[in-house]
């Protein structure tokens, strides 16, 4: 008999094979995986008791904390399908997606409740809210509720083309889309991350990356896998990771390029001491060179750069380690792990294509759009036929990144392809430019827009934001690009800004960037 492939299959074999192993640590809590379990049982046995059935919806707004990571197991083995939400959203954008998902149950975390209090007369399918935590009146209490349930409930039979999560995107232009992630792409993708990413048995994992972002980039189940101790973080505080890091002896955490500039630049008396050795996977946007370099010499950890979406699982591609990079140095191995590499061997078909839809040259100069089929892309857009037709219409996913790919066949991100700057004819990747700036001493962060131009149609826009106490100006910017770009591609103009403006899940809003300095600072 065949077995499902199903990401609860990696519980199963955690609960049989390391039922006294730590599983959690949240705050003062320590749970082992015989005990984590238990409790995602009751959780499964109080939600059939409530209604929810095989395809049911059952929507969480909380950060990472033991209670949204039981979510990820307690909701799928009742067939149900789990809807994180990004708890850093407004309490519109919450309406908007528990009611396109159908949610019938919403749990919610303390810090929330306020914001839902506001909205919940606008959720008209939703038949019960629960409080993760700080139960109040109008609210059933979670830990109550799990504390008297029983862990027996019928297990129903779950096909791996069931979907598992609707995850829903950041929606930066438009309403977010809900990205349909079935058991199969969620197993595939755990195990592919495994296979190139090995955490081996027993390691810490720092939960640095939220939960709700594309199922934690499906560590919620990989780390369960690799029968690992998921370490939560709720709120990305730089002090508490690093303490975290020293305390738990933490080897594993996942980090978009924002964080990871975060924790390079935490000041020497917030960090304490570094203990080396931790592997670091970013993911996301392309993340500096300068700053990976940062982190392995200073730091002595290692950084795995891997690429994908949501509409991915997310990983369709990993800078793998090979013979051939060992001899390089510091800076050609930040470089190199800057792009964003190969496909892993699980995921499936990766191509980058030009516009009659032919393979561009591996030649690393011609640039084309990331096309992905296979294992781990979404079954589609949920009720949305139109959004799916066009994302995958000839069988392949269109991911909307423009790239090229090097002789060694690792591609590399040249910009979205709607970001990309054509000047006097030239096309200008803001991704490169974004990446020499990043190495002047006083940058911070940088991000490069087009903006108009009389003579060459569009020239590029730098937006600053400078370390804590320099103050570079405009011209010492232009003229470090200069030096080290062709000058069509340096920025012309420059803003310094305090911050760049930011989805919730830390990409950076281009969009609003191109308003100028004054829609900036209304961010």
């Amino acid at each position: 008999m065949e077995l499902t492939l199903t990401p609860l299959e990696f519980a199963r074999r955690a609960r049989r094979l390391h039922p006294q192993r730590e599983a959690v640590v949240d705050r003062d809590l320590r749970l082992t995986y015989e005990q984590f379990f238990d409790r995602c049982d009751r959780w499964s046995s109080v939600l059939r008791s409530m209604g929810v059935a095989h395809g049911d919806r059952v929507a969480y707004i909380a950060p990472n904390t033991h209670a949204q990571l039981a979510s990820f197991y307690a909701v799928p083995q009742l067939g149900a399908v789990l809807v994180p939400i990004n708890f850093r959203l407004t309490a519109d954008d919450f309406v908007y997606i528990v009611n396109h998902s159908g949610a019938k149950v919403l749990c919610v975390h303390a810090d929330q409740l306020d914001a839902v209090d506001t909205v919940r007369d606008r959720m008209p399918d939703v038949e019960r809210f629960v409080a993760l935590e700080g139960a109040r009146e109008g609210w059933e209490d979670y830990e109550a509720l799990v504390a008297e349930a029983s862990p027996d409930f019928d297990r129903p039979e779950i096909a791996e083309t069931d979907l598992l999560t609707i995850n829903y995107t950041s929606g930066t232009t438009a309403r977010p889309k809900g990205v349909m992630i079935t058991h199969r792409n969620a197993y595939m993708n755990s195990v592919g991350t495994l296979l190139h990413l090995r955490i081996e048995l027993g390691q810490k994992y720092l939960w640095t990356l939220p939960m709700f972002h594309a199922n934690g980039w499906t560590y919620t189940w990989t780390v369960t896998a690799a029968g690992g101790t998921h370490v939560c973080l709720p709120a990305m505080d730089p002090a508490r990771a690093f303490e975290l890091i020293r305390t738990e002896e933490v080897s594993w955490l996942c980090a978009a390029p924002t964080v990871l500039i975060m924790l390079a630049n935490t000041p020497e008396d917030v960090r304490g001491t570094v203990p080396p050795g931790v592997h670091v996977v970013t993911a996301g946007a392309s993340p500096a060179a300068q700053t990976i370099e940062r982190l392995e010499e200073d730091f002595g950890w290692t950084v795995t750069h891997a690429y994908g979406l949501t509409e991915t699982s997310p990983f369709i591609t990993v800078c793998e380690k090979r013979p051939e990079h060992r001899g390089l140095s510091v800076r050609e191995r930040g470089t190199l792990k800057a792009r964003q590499g190969v496909e892993l061997i699980t995921s499936g078909e990766l191509r980058v294509i030009d516009d009659k839809g032919d393979e561009v040259p591996w030649d690393g100069a011609t640039v084309g759009q990331i096309t992905v089929r296979g294992n781990v892309v979404m079954k589609g857009y949920y009720n949305d036929p139109e959004a799916t037709e066009r994302a995958m219409g000839d069988g392949w996913f269109h991911t909307g990144d423009a790239a090229v790919t090097h002789p060694d066949g690792f591609v590399e991100i040249q910009d979205r392809i709607k970001d990309v700057i054509i000047s006097g004819g030239e096309n200008i990747s803001s991704v490169e430019v974004e990446g020499v700036l990043l190495r002047h001493p006083a940058v911070l962060e940088a991000a490069i827009v087009g903006v108009p131009h009389e003579r060459w149609g569009e020239t590029p826009l730098a937006f600053v934001v400078a370390h804590e106490g320099t103050s570079p100006t405009e011209a010492e910017i232009i003229a470090f690009a200069r030096e080290h770009l062709a000058h069509f591609k340096a920025p012309t103009q420059v803003e310094f800004v305090d911050r760049l403006p930011k989805t919730a899940t830390g990409k950076i809003q281009k969009f609003v960037l191109r308003g100028g300095a004054s829609a900036v600072s209304r961010q």
